[in-house]
């Protein structure tokens, strides 16, 4: 095999009936396993109003070993931080989570919606059942840009230590900046001919020194910014983001992120968005250098659970699952937002071998 496949597997959670803290829908989870083995998933729950709660939920899985359905376990985070509030409501959104082992800990990182708008957010956790906030990601400035001014979402951390631009081990974050025109709104309406500009839609990463001894991540500023990967093919020309947290492969550090085209026709609304799925694969040592990226997306919204709900057509991948479990490494689970009301998984298999052919990036 010489090519990544991708085979879905099914809804695995939707909205519960009567339960109100989920009528405008269930999405967008992260996906980690517990000390205990058992696979957990932390669901952007959403309420009237668009306030969202994160969840917490265990997996089932059939005989197969196929995961079937979702044990609600109750909620992990509830907007209750100064940043996490609005004049109207407030969120904690779109979370992603990596055990970081040179910590012992999990590390959250959420989408934290407040008066100011999105900004990335960081919990922590032992067990995964008790969650401390460490409050908003902190950033050095960029080019005199203040990180801290602009909107930012999509973020991960890599669970190991990560060599730094000097080479020291630090704790690396990928996320995805809204720099001023660059949301899919603003450039929805640029002529497709145009070329993006590189220095705004991207995935970019930047470090963090490691804490000291019962220090947590986040303490000191994430700096040394750089831009990891910009829109260069067809399906992701609006923008790009982070999706399923970093996750080692036999290749290297496997990435599924997230793409932005606008489809044919206009509607009374305008241009209608589509968001797929693609993959990345980094070098481990030198996580700046891209290895391989997926000329054509991997999943693509099909079919009435993708393409109608809350927002049309739209895969998001935000947790993945490497099947250890099952004696098969180089097997990984993506939970996914469905539409952006509903949660499905698909397989994905790499390959021995990374495909020769693959879209180059001008970063």
């Amino acid at each position: 095999m010489s090519d990544f496949q991708m085979k879905r597997l099914g809804m695995i959670m939707e909205p519960q009936s009567g339960d109100p803290h989920e009528v405008e829908g269930v999405l967008n989870p992260a996906a980690t396993r517990g000390r205990d083995g058992q696979l957990y998933l932390f669901p952007r729950i959403v309420a009237r109003g668009n306030y969202s709660r994160i969840g917490i939920a265990r997996v089932l899985f059939g005989p197969s070993g196929d995961p079937t359905g979702v044990e609600r376990l109750g909620v992990a985070l509830e907007p209750e931080a100064e940043y996490e509030l609005t004049e109207t409501g407030g969120g904690c959104e779109d979370p992603r989570i990596s055990f970081l082992e040179p910590l012992n800990l999990y590390v959250m990182t959420y989408t934290a919606l407040s008066r100011r708008g999105p900004r990335i957010a960081l919990a922590v956790s032992d067990d995964l059942f008790g969650w401390r906030r460490l409050g908003l990601a902190t950033f050095r400035p960029y080019k005199g840009i203040a990180f801290e001014d602009i909107a930012n979402k999509d973020a991960s951390v890599f669970p190991w230590a990560v060599p730094g631009p000097g080479g020291q081990p630090t704790v690396a974050l990928l996320h995805r900046p809204l720099f001023r025109g660059t949301r899919p709104e603003e450039t929805v309406h640029r002529p497709r001919s145009s070329v993006p500009d590189l220095d705004l839609e991207s995935i970019w990463i930047s470090y963090c020194g490691m804490t000291a001894p019962g220090e947590t991540p986040g303490v000191h500023p994430f700096g040394a910014h750089h831009r990891l990967a910009s829109p260069v093919a067809a399906w992701e020309r609006l923008k790009i983001g982070g999706g399923a947290p970093p996750i080692l492969c036999r290749h290297g550090s496997l990435i599924v992120y997230h793409g932005v085209h606008d489809l044919p026709g206009v509607t009374a609304g305008g241009r209608k968005m589509a968001y797929s799925a693609g993959v990345m694969v980094l070098s481990k040592e030198h996580p700046l250098r891209i290895l391989y990226r997926s000329p054509e997306p991997v999943l693509v919204p099909e079919g009435a659970l993708e393409c109608h709900g809350t927002i049309d057509a739209v895969v998001f991948p935000t947790g993945i699952d490497r099947r250890d479990d099952l004696g098969t490494p180089d097997r990984f689970d993506i939970y996914y937002g469905m539409a952006d009301d509903r949660i499905g998984v698909a397989r994905l298999d790499v390959p021995e071998t990374l495909p020769t052919t693959a879209v180059p990036d001008s970063s």
